[in-house]
């Protein structure tokens, strides 16, 4: 059982899910996660649970060091991208439209 700080399920996943489900830990991995690294966070831990979100079904994960202003992008198939200070973070193509301004964070 892992615990994103933030995430988000499409609505046909989630209305898949009885209420019993939905009003608890619901027994699926979301479609995008994120973890943002506090002081106390080890980046190798982070990107093993990154990893495992990926495996388990995640379609897009991103991992935020707001400490050396990095972004991790994790996508199935595909090698995790590092960004250096980006100004904005795209959710495409699973978070349609989706745009973070994340230069507003560091």
């Amino acid at each position: 059982m892992r615990a994103p700080d933030a995430s988000w399920i499409r609505r046909e996943r989630w209305d898949a899910l009885t209420d019993e489900q939905q009003e608890s830990a619901p027994p699926l991995c979301p479609d995008f996660v994120l973890e943002l690294m506090s002081e106390s966070d080890r980046l190798k831990p982070l990107q093993a649970k990154m990893e495992e979100y990926i495996a388990n079904g995640a379609q897009l994960g991103w991992l935020i060091d707001p400490f050396k202003k990095r972004v991790y992008i994790y996508r199935p198939g595909m090698a995790p991208e590092c960004l250096e200070n980006p100004a904005t973070i795209s959710g495409e193509p699973v978070l349609t439209g989706f745009v973070l301004p994340i230069s507003e964070i560091w």
